[in-house]
């Protein structure tokens, strides 16, 4: 079973490095070339190349995108490529990333600039998606190869990759296939040229054939490596999202600004509450502001002691921890209804230090407008002025503060973090479209720092009074819902269209391709269709470098335990993909904001040019502006001042400093070596045509609907 980092403190260490000559005459000698930690990205529009920015992009490593259908783009040659700063050659690139092995007219300029720059600074080129050639190493798939589909292939890292760029991976490395009906990749499978210097890093069987074709590998020629990558792919998809990490690693040599983990957080609402349950008479919610009662008779969902155990039992066994965002109110009315016990309360209370716990407001009141609920739906009430009528500072403040004081004397340990009930208080479209201007006084009355939001309609951080929004992912396993069928009969009438029996919510408002054709059976939909969907949308985001955390409710965890496939599909698809040293990583939710708030302003630096980057030999310098945290990841054994730098993940370090002035941080003399520099071949500024590409239709997230408490 693979590990999980499990944090209680996210902050990494410190950070900055460099690309590595031997330490000691490198640093003095004016011949040594300076190497800007800057990537040039070669842009032809496709899909491939946008991956990999947007891969620079989450990640906050500084590129330069040249975009081939501008007329007025930068020429790329000598000057645009390299200078000379205070007497020493400078490479402005730290890499290149072209859209194919040569994406330039015959007998062009601009290619021949390229290699001879590539030649002279050692410097690497990945081709995002190009044609099996000899020109790439490649023998022609006619050659005993193949080109074509290559949907649900089985796809590996080779022993080459595993020790080199691609060694977090297991091995497997899987194609989606998620649509019988839709061509999702498409690839050449090709072997190497005959005496080409080539190593395949990700490969695939040959269709009716006993050899294996090279997907990403290795090429080295006329003094330049480019890694050749010959299947199609955009950003979304699950092959390019596990190849992505080890691409950058590729052609930074593991030595670039920006940092990039697996991130997987859950939170569980309405704890000690009990929650409405779904009426598969009614097609609604009794006891929801937008469902008339009619003879619908609410039996509410409410997790049980016996639930506590399974829930710790299985957080030992998946070392995870979840969150639990609690409702002191659903105790003391259970007490009050039961002559005073609550078993379930006394239950957790007991096993509170085996979770982490959030303030979920004391009764889960809606804090935004006072609701007009006389209409379906409803509407925010006005006064007489005609103004919107808003639930004042004290209301809410009591509804934090009277929290917070029952979940201290129960002993919960507590932090500055708040949901509030339904995400209320923040603007909600399309009733409420502002925040209620009662909400940022009453957060500061009560020192919150990290306030959840909505990731389906409040996905940016941004500051209410006081406090930074960390937005959730809601996950399509209902509030309402503690058994499979209940959630698949709901399901069906969100996603079915009205000549399907079903409300027509989907057709109306969601893109229609998740839109079902046909009902789901309640007896094995759950298990064949919501499981796997809601699976791979959830492990779509823990492989893009995304921190926000996902929520439930208490109610899933109840019953039928209904959430637990889809947590223990996306871990268990998770451990069969990663090595040991590449975990995921389980945040609590205020280090969850300081990474995004952190993120943002590095990104923001980044894209105003107010960050620099480069290396000498085996030191790298970085200037940010003061203030500003920087990020970088580095070979392991990298050092500050002496002192270690970054905390290990993935086979390398990396973390976050914030320091006065340039930062400077010196590689283990065990890090590769820059090769020196050598001529210009004339067959590397060849007359290679551009080639062939075929461009599947694109595969995009599925924005889950959620109807929430």
């Amino acid at each position: 079973m693979k590990g999980t980092i499990r944090t209680a403190a996210f902050t990494a260490g410190v950070l900055i490095a460099s690309l590595g000559l031997p330490a000691g005459a490198a640093h003095a000698d004016p011949a040594t070339p300076r190497i800007d930690l800057r990537v040039l990205v070669v842009s032809d529009g496709g899909p491939a190349t946008d991956a990999i920015a947007a891969e620079l992009d989450t990640a906050g490593t500084p590129y330069t995108e040249v975009d081939l259908r501008q007329s007025g783009r930068p020429v790329i040659d000598a000057g645009f490529l390299a200078d000379t700063v205070e007497g020493r050659p400078r490479a402005k690139f730290q890499a290149v990333v072209l859209p194919n092995d040569n994406p330039f007219a015959t007998d062009s300029a601009e290619m021949a600039a390229l290699a001879a720059y590539e030649q002279t600074y050692a410097i690497p080129q990945v081709d995002a998606y190009t044609y099996a050639r000899p020109e790439a190493g490649l023998q022609y798939p006619v050659h005993g190869g193949y080109s074509g589909s290559v949907d649900g292939v089985p796809a590996e890292v080779t022993a080459a990759g595993r020790a080199g760029p691609f060694g977090y991976l297991d091995g497997a490395v899987p194609f989606e296939d998620n649509s019988p009906t839709v061509g999702e990749s498409y690839a050449y499978l090709s072997t190497a040229v005959a005496g080409a210097d080539f190593t395949p890093y990700v490969d695939a069987a040959i269709p009716g054939r006993t050899t294996r074709g090279s997907l990403v590998g290795e090429y080295r020629h006329d003094g330049r490596r480019e890694l050749v990558v010959t299947f199609v792919y955009n950003r979304y998809q699950q092959q390019f999202r596990l190849l992505a990490h080890g691409i950058v690693e590729w052609m930074t040599g593991g030595v670039h600004l920006g940092a990039s983990r697996n991130y997987f957080a859950v939170h569980v609402d309405d704890v000690f509450a009990a929650d409405d349950r779904w009426d598969t008479e009614l097609n609604c919610t009794p006891g929801d502001v937008d469902c008339a009662q009619g003879e619908g008779v609410p039996r509410p969902i409410r997790m049980t002691p016996a639930d506590v155990d399974h829930t710790t039992a299985w957080q030992t066994r998946r070392n995870f921890t979840l969150d639990l965002a609690y409702n002191g109110a659903g105790s003391v009315d259970h007490r009050e209804d039961n002559d005073g016990a609550d078993p379930l309360a006394d239950k957790l209370v007991g096993d509170r230090g085996r979770f982490r716990w959030i303030n979920h407001t004391y009764t889960h009141a809606f804090l935004g407008c006072r609701q007009d609920v006389t209409v379906v739906p409803w509407k925010c009430a006005t006064g007489p002025d005609g103004r919107t009528a808003w639930v004042g500072r004290t209301e809410i403040s009591d509804e934090i503060a009277k929290n917070r004081v029952w979940g201290r004397a129960a002993g919960l340990p507590l932090d500055d973090e708040l949901v509030t009930g339904e995400h209320s208080g923040l603007k909600l479209l399309p009733q409420q479209p502002t925040d209620n201007p009662n909400l940022a006084t009453a957060l500061a009355d009560n020192g919150v720092k990290w306030l959840a939001s909505d990731n389906s309609r409040d996905p940016e951080q941004r500051r209410v009074g006081p406090a930074e929004t960390v937005s959730r992912y809601p996950m399509n396993v209902f509030y309402n819902a503690g058994r499979a069928a209940e959630q698949v009969d709901e399901y069906n009438w969100i996603y079915t269209s009205r000549a399907q029996g079903g409300s027509g919510i989907c057709e109306d408002h969601l893109d229609t391709s998740t839109c079902l054709s046909s009902p789901l059976s309640t007896t094995t939909g759950y298990t064949d269709h919501i499981v796997p969907l809601e699976t791979r949308i959830a492990l779509g985001h823990v492989l893009s470098n995304d921190p926000k955390p996902h929520f439930i409710h208490q109610s899933n965890l109840a019953e039928e335990r209904i959430a637990y496939p889809v947590l223990e599909g996306v871990l268990d698809g998770y451990a069969n993909l990663f090595a040991a040293d590449t975990p995921v990583v389980n945040a609590p939710m205020k280090d969850i904001g300081v990474e995004l708030r952190r993120r943002a302003a590095w990104q923001t630096a980044v894209a105003a040019g107010k960050v620099s980057a480069h290396r000498i030999g085996d030191t790298v310098t970085v200037e940010a502006p003061d203030g500003v945290a920087t990020t970088a990841t580095m070979p392991a054994g990298t050092t500050r001042a002496g002192a270690g730098f970054g905390d290990a993940y993935a086979g390398q370090v990396s973390g976050w400093v914030t320091a006065a002035g340039p930062l400077t941080l010196t590689l283990p003399s065990s890090a590769a070596p820059l090769a020196a520099p050598v001529g210009v071949d004339s067959e590397a500024a060849s007359t290679r045509t551009a080639p062939p590409t075929r461009v599947p239709a694109g595969v995009t997230e599925q924005v889950p609907y959620t109807p929430e408490r």
